[in-house]
């Protein structure tokens, strides 16, 4: 679902555990971090496709977490062309986004990182809410600020400290990080 504009209509998904640490999935084979992502599918609506992306993804269920908020508006970012699909060149520039702002009311072993086919994570940690997002791919950085800023209101928290980045120098000092084993792809 790409609007006029070139965006594709997506969800992002801040997962808090009961002590507001956020949810981090490292990218399959990749040195990157991320939450959890996904396109909203024609005929969702935000709220479908965030719950089949966290089942998806990160194995969780409906029953597992509670909404606490989302963001008022779509929040943007552009996808560099050589990130592009060769299909989408020409008329797709990158997402648009609603971030939700989800509490896991499960447990920590409820995460599944292989529910999928085709997984996105082989592992994951919980973090301070603020944290540098150096291991984030750099063009989505901003879209990260601006969605953990709007939704901090709702967990009554400070604006992050500022740094050199203007966002923080708190660091990544993961509590717990889970990895699992090789997973293997279907084709």
């Amino acid at each position: 679902m790409i609007d006029r504009n070139g965006y594709r209509s997506n969800v992002g998904i801040i997962l808090l555990n009961s002590k507001n640490e956020v949810f981090w999935g490292k990218r399959i084979k990749q040195d990157s971090w991320q939450f959890p992502q996904g396109g909203i599918k024609p005929g969702e609506s935000p709220e479908q496709a965030m719950y089949r992306e966290l089942t998806e993804e990160v194995g969780l269920h409906p029953w597992h977490v509670e909404i606490i908020g989302r963001t008022r508006h779509w929040l943007r970012y552009e996808v560099p062309d050589q990130w592009i699909r060769r299909d989408w060149r020409g008329n797709y520039k990158g997402q648009k986004q609603i971030w939700y702002l989800l509490r896991l009311i499960g447990r920590d072993c409820d995460v599944s990182l292989r529910t999928s086919v085709r997984p996105e994570f082989d592992a994951w940690r919980w973090n301070q809410y603020w944290v540098e997002l150096e291991s984030v791919v750099e063009f989505k950085r901003q879209v990260y600020r601006q969605a953990l800023t709007e939704l901090a209101r709702l967990l009554n928290r400070p604006l992050p400290p500022t740094g050199s980045d203007g966002y923080g120098r708190s660091g990544y000092g993961s509590r717990k990080q889970v990895a699992i084993g090789p997973v293997k792809h279907s084709e």
